[in-house]
This record gives structure tokens, C-alpha cells and sequence, in this order.
């Protein structure tokens, strides 16, 4: 596995195969690892309980904010990544490991790459937590973060960095996320093929969403559908 940042997207001698998916790029939170723990830490960190944290997050996606506005409603003025370096100092970082992973993640990934197909993680995250992402080795061709490219999703800026990380075109991209508005629209709107999850806060609250049905290429409710859902659209687009 390598990380590969900004770099030119002026590639010599690729093939293009209109249709076929080659590439399948994963998002993190939710899509590969379930956040619950990190987010319990948080509710910790601030003082309140995990059940009360939790259901004011519910509150605030579900009116389409920021999720970061949970934090402003027990601490008005919450700096994020002032307080990220504030609990790494005290030696209680954000961090995750082999248990936080869904099940279906890891074996989803290395079907997909036994298949041949190039398998890239790239999701709004920090350097730290891009580490911990690489020193689980999972089946990857590539992993890198937002803090790797210097832009965060929802920017057309993040995908651009995909579809130049990816060997492929960007509609042979297959993008794989559980947000519609930070994932699955401007994942698209740059080209790229787009598959839904349905998991996780944003992907329960969204998922009835008119668009959740009308613009991604695919919707799934767990990774384990993916390997064969990629195969069968490929040999429709033959």
C-alpha cells in the first residue's frame, strides 16, 4: 500500500473502458470503521453522557448541519482541532483499531482487490488517524487523508486528488460512502461512479432521501454486497 498526494492528473497511457468499474476508492467513518467508541470518547471529554451526546448528534445531522455543531452545543466556541491536540497531549488521542473496523471491511477489501480490481481509503481525516489506517494493513493499494491532500470533502478538490490517485479515468472510480451530501453528490458531480451504504447516523437519517435512490450508481447495505454488485455491473457494461 502507498499514500499518494496531489499529483499531476496528465497520466500517460491509460486505457479507458467507458462503463467498467476498475478503481474502488472507500470512505473511512462509518463506510470502514464504526465511530461509536470515538464518538462515546468525545461525550467523555466534554463532560456529558454518551446517550446525551449521541442523540443531539442524531438532532443535528437530521437538520442538515454540520456535525461539528454538536460540539458547540456543550462547549460554545469548541475549537475541534485545538481540542484534538488538547486530548493527545493528556495522552487520550482519537484513535481506533482491528475492533472498531466493521466485519464486512476487511474481507470486502481483499475480495475486491483478489478480483483485480485497484482498491484505494481516502476520507476526511487526520494524519494521525491516516497512521493508524496504514498500520492495519488492510488490503489497499492506496490510503490517504485529507490532511494528506490539504482538502476535505465535500470540495471538488478531494475527489480530483482520487481520480489522480486512481489508475483509471474517473468514471471507472467507484466511490463508497455513507454521507449523500459529503460522499455520494460530489463524488458524482466530478465524474465518478458512486455507491451508497446504508449504516451510521448520516446513512440512517438520509437514507429516505429522494436522492439516496437517484444518484448513486449503487446502494448497499452492508460492504459485503459490493464485490458481487461491481462484478455484475461490469458485465452489464460489457
Amino acid at each position: 500500500m502507498f499514500v499518494e498526494g496531489a499529483v499531476s492528473c496528465l497520466r500517460s497511457g491509460r486505457r479507458k473502458v467507458l462503463g467498467m468499474i476498475r478503481a474502488v476508492v472507500f470512505d473511512v467513518g462509518e463506510c470502514l470503521v464504526d465511530e461509536s467508541r470515538e464518538y462515546g470518547t468525545w461525550a467523555d471529554w466534554l463532560g456529558v453522557p454518551r446517550h446525551t451526546f449521541s442523540a443531539m448528534f442524531g438532532a443535528v445531522i437530521a437538520r442538515g448541519l454540520d456535525y461539528r455543531e454538536t460540539f458547540q452545543v456543550f462547549a460554545p466556541g469548541f475549537n475541534l482541532t485545538q481540542q484534538r491536540e488538547e486530548r493527545a497531549e493528556v495522552g487520550r488521542p482519537e484513535t481506533f483499531g482491528e475492533e472498531d473496523l466493521y466485519p464486512d471491511a476487511r474481507p470486502t477489501l481483499a475480495k475486491l482487490r483478489g478480483d483485480g480490481l485497484w482498491v484505494g481509503i481516502a476520507g476526511n481525516q487526520t494524519v494521525r488517524a491516516g497512521g493508524i489506517l496504514r498500520s492495519l494493513e488492510l488490503p489497499s493499494d492506496m490510503i490517504a487523508t485529507s490532511d494528506d491532500w490539504g482538502v476535505s470533502k465535500p470540495d471538488p478538490g478531494f475527489f480530483r486528488c482520487v481520480v489522480e490517485a486512481a489508475p483509471c479515468e474517473a468514471d471507472q472510480v467507484l466511490y463508497v460512502g455513507d454521507r449523500l451530501d459529503n460522499d455520494i453528490r460530489p463524488a458524482a458531480a466530478m465524474g465518478l461512479r458512486t455507491a451508497l451504504i446504508r449504516r451510521g447516523p448520516w446513512g440512517i437519517v438520509q437514507q429516505d432521501d429522494p436522492e439516496a435512490d437517484r444518484v448513486p450508481t449503487l446502494r448497499i447495505d452492508s460492504l459485503a454486497e459490493l464485490p458481487g454488485r461491481v462484478a455484475e455491473f461490469n458485465a452489464g457494461a460489457r
